[in-house]
């Protein structure tokens, strides 16, 4: 156990060295039904757990002697330079975490120059997300609501801001069944809102309420039509968040996006999907390279970034730990975070004989005869 102390202190004898030890600390310090709403997965769990046991199966085939003497981990996403392929994915509450919440998120990932997706349900809005980090690179997470002209003020208010893309979440026509939640009546706290909507459903106070907005707030009649309906509102590029097969990729493709991000929501929506990773191949092969993808979804080490990018994502995001890191230290936790998985990559890199991520490939992954 890593030496933290109830009050939030942290003894300088045992340094928190990776993701596990952010998670140990938040689970022990976080209430109950915070910290039962982060790590929820819908059902039994399978498909939630099953993100992180599949990067487990995955072998690596190093290769040695290669002059590693250099390494250089940036990359591009949507023709913008990141310094290495860790994200922030879209996690709704920050402020649940620490009292900053995605104003933190944002310092942090503007410090480590990377992607931030900012999630619809922020407790910070997206006007306080620029203020606090002006020169972050950052996407926009959207949902499509039953009243289209809500998720587009969204879409123009973000344009304005200087978001760079729009990442449409596509695995939420109903939410997934959390069992805590539902057991502890998860609500957010009466001095937190989602404050993208702040006045917006003021009148509605009597309704029943799901994750801190009306009920049947989200469209469930959403489909591939709604892709032509966003593109004729917006300039920004489109990312698709939440495909899982090659059938759906080809489609995302045909209808003119600029990227997917392979995902099952941190297995919180459909239990019994696949993990992303292992969905990741059959979707690279589909799209050969005439738009990005990147996966979510199980992220732990450096080596887990490494496999993601030899099975062809261009970029992996993490959602639960960046959330880990902010109930550690805000701003500074979530900066250990990003900076434990980047030095853990360049380490991977090395020791399996890769100088840059232009040279990771699939020779680097081992088949396993299952």
């Amino acid at each position: 156990m890593s030496s933290c102390n109830r009050e939030g202190g942290c003894g300088g004898d045992m340094p928190l060295v990776c993701l596990t030890d952010y998670e140990e600390y938040a689970k022990e310090h976080l209430s109950k039904a915070t910290w039962d709403y982060y790590a929820a997965g819908a059902d039994e769990c399978c498909t939630r757990d099953d993100n992180l046991l599949a990067y487990k199966r995955i072998r690596l085939r190093p290769r040695i002697l290669r002059d590693v003497s250099v390494s250089d981990t940036r990359t591009t996403v949507q023709g913008t330079e990141i310094s290495f392929p860790v994200g922030i994915a879209p996690t709704a509450f920050h402020c649940l975490a620490w009292h900053e919440g995605e104003v933190a998120t944002a310092r942090a990932t503007e410090a480590l120059n990377t992607c931030y997706i900012t999630s619809t349900y922020s407790t910070c809005s997206v006007e306080e997300i620029v203020a606090a980090a002006p020169n972050g690179y950052r996407w926009f997470q959207l949902y499509v609501y039953r009243d289209r002209k809500l998720s587009e003020q969204m879409v123009h208010r973000v344009e304005a801001l200087g978001y760079k893309a729009l990442v449409l979440t596509v695995d939420v026509p109903y939410t997934g069944k959390r069992r805590n939640d539902i057991r502890n009546q998860f609500k957010l706290p009466p001095h937190l809102k989602v404050k993208n909507f702040d006045g917006v459903f003021q009148q509605e106070t009597a309704a029943p309420e799901e994750y801190g907005i009306p009920a049947n707030t989200l469209d469930p009649s959403i489909s591939w039509k709604d892709i032509y309906w966003l593109q004729s509102i917006t300039r920004l590029p489109i990312i698709i968040k939440g495909i899982l097969t090659k059938e759906d990729a080809e489609l995302a493709v045909e209808h003119g996006v600029q990227g997917i991000i392979v995902s099952n929501h941190g297995g919180r929506q459909l239990d019994g999907g696949p993990a992303s990773i292992d969905a990741l191949p059959e979707i690279v092969d589909t799209v050969q390279g005439r738009i990005e993808v990147y996966v979510d979804g199980g992220i732990r080490t450096g080596s887990d970034v490494l496999k993601a990018l030899a099975l062809g994502a261009k970029c992996v995001f993490i959602g639960r730990p960046a959330v880990w890191g902010l109930a550690y230290k805000g701003e500074e936790g979530v900066r250990e975070v990003l900076q434990i998985l980047n030095d853990e990559f360049r380490l991977s890199m090395a020791l399996s004989g890769c100088r840059n991520v232009a040279e990771i490939n699939r020779n680097l992954i081992q088949f396993s005869k299952l």
